[in-house]
């Protein structure tokens, strides 16, 4: 970084001489591995090009039909290209799917039926997804009040115990549940060879029970995706990774033709399936995002290592650690304090190009058992695909980091995170001019 680009950093943005050097120090500790990231993303960005030309994409795909949206070309072509990207059978890609958490609960509900049993193998889900269940929160409606049996395995030191997992399918058991991404826990994300020895383990004994895997957060991190390597179905967001920044409102289901057809029957209805549903002019940027998300998601990915090296140096525990394989864009640090995680979301949010003068607060964020603070101003509102922060206000006071368009807004979120613990004394100095 020259001095010219200090000098507008510091006068523009109020940096701390000392932190803009501070960061642009770390950077230099992990530029190594920016080359292997780049060749992940040139991969899954000729893969996406070709599915998008051998579906024969045309300019003609972007129009929309109304009412029952029957004969919608470039929603059946969408889905064909989704299909085509993760090497799936099927999909069901829609605006109307409004998170990730929607698209689970849309797949869990259309392949359940009472008295069936999933499990999840990587312990407790993400927050939202534990309602959606019914095991936390008061909610009407869960899984479990429409009869369905539920139970968790735990992970072993990280990793999928395949053994304790075996012992816990029953006759009852239908479905086994891999959340890829950390989610609001000190765990690093399940990686692509972890998926894969533990589908192929469980497959030996149970051929027919149905593998499903959360896969938000975890999109074009990995050159393979887990239906790539044996998973029936995958869920996610169009807001994360798959969407490129781009995707106003969506979410995805892909995977073995006859259990999509059952997913697609519950997001509609029985008979009517993928036939129906608008997509309401939305199809032009959908694409455009898939077709930006292997690069925009290597600058996300860009963006937690330098968060990773910036807080590790600074002593700071982190997760995944830097050499750690990665399998998701979400970079955690452990602050063990409120104020220090409440400083950082307001750094990041201060960062953002939209609501940048917006102060983040915790808050009962419907879906979460504890207050929560999160900074996102983005195009896309509530996008973690765009720079953007979160954490709950509970112990050990994890923050939790992911997203960013471009690798130069990750730094600035950087800066501005770090310069605002610098500022309120939430940190040690002397560890910036060492």
């Amino acid at each position: 970084m020259d001095k010219d680009t200090i000098n507008i950093l510091c006068k523009q943005f109020q940096l701390e001489k000392e932190v803009v050097e501070y960061v642009n120090d770390k950077e230099e500790l992990i530029k190594e591995k920016f080359s292997r990231i780049n060749k992940i993303k040139e991969y899954n960005q000729y893969k996406v090009i070709s599915s998008m030309q051998n579906s024969r994409l045309s300019s003609t795909d972007f129009n929309w039909s109304s009412g029952y949206g029957y004969g919608d070309a470039g929603r059946d072509k969408t889905e064909k290209i989704y299909a085509m990207v993760f090497n799936a059978e099927d999909a069901l890609v829609r605006p109307t799917i409004v998170s990730g958490t929607h698209a689970i609960t849309l797949a869990l509900a259309g392949l359940l039926r009472p008295n069936d049993e999933f499990i999840s193998i990587v312990g407790s889900p993400y927050d939202t997804l534990q309602e959606v269940i019914g095991v936390k929160g008061n909610q009407k409606g869960t899984l479990l009040d429409y009869g369905i049996k539920y139970k968790e395995v735990p992970l072993n030191n990280g990793k999928i115990d395949v053994e304790e997992v075996i012992k816990n399918i029953s006759e009852d058991t239908k479905l086994l549940l891999i959340q890829r991404s950390t989610g609001y826990s000190d765990r690093k994300a399940i990686t692509i060879d972890e998926i894969e020895k533990a589908i192929k383990a469980i497959k030996s004994v149970n051929k027919d029970i149905i593998i499903m895997v959360d896969n938000c957060y975890g999109e074009f991190v990995e050159k393979r995706e887990p239906t790539d390597i044996g998973a029936d179905i995958m869920a996610g967001s169009l807001i994360k990774n798959p969407g490129g920044g781009l995707a106003l409102a969506g979410g995805y289901i892909v995977g073995k033709s006859n259990l999509v057809e059952q997913v697609a029957n519950r997001s509609t209805a029985p008979g009517l399936g993928k036939d129906c549903g608008l997509t309401f002019g939305t199809t032009r940027a959908t694409l455009q995002g898939l077709f930006l998300a292997p690069h925009v998601v290597s600058e996300a990915i860009k963006g937690a290592l330098l968060v990773g090296i910036v807080y590790k140096e600074l002593g700071f525990e982190i997760v995944p650690d830097i050499n750690d394989a990665r399998s998701d864009i979400v970079q955690a640090v452990k602050f063990n304090s409120p104020d220090k995680v409440i400083e950082f979301c307001k750094g990041i949010q201060s960062a953002s190009v939209v609501d940048s003068y917006v102060t983040p607060t915790p808050w009962d964020m419907p879906g979460y058992e504890d207050k929560v603070i999160m900074a996102a101003g983005g195009f896309i509102e509530g996008s973690s695909i765009e720079l953007s922060a979160d954490g709950p206000m509970r112990k050990p006071y994890f923050a939790y980091y992911q997203g960013g368009l471009t690798y130069e807004h990750c730094k600035l979120g950087v800066m501005k995170s770090l310069n605002n613990l610098y500022i309120n004394d939430l940190i040690d100095k002397n560890k910036l001019t060492l």
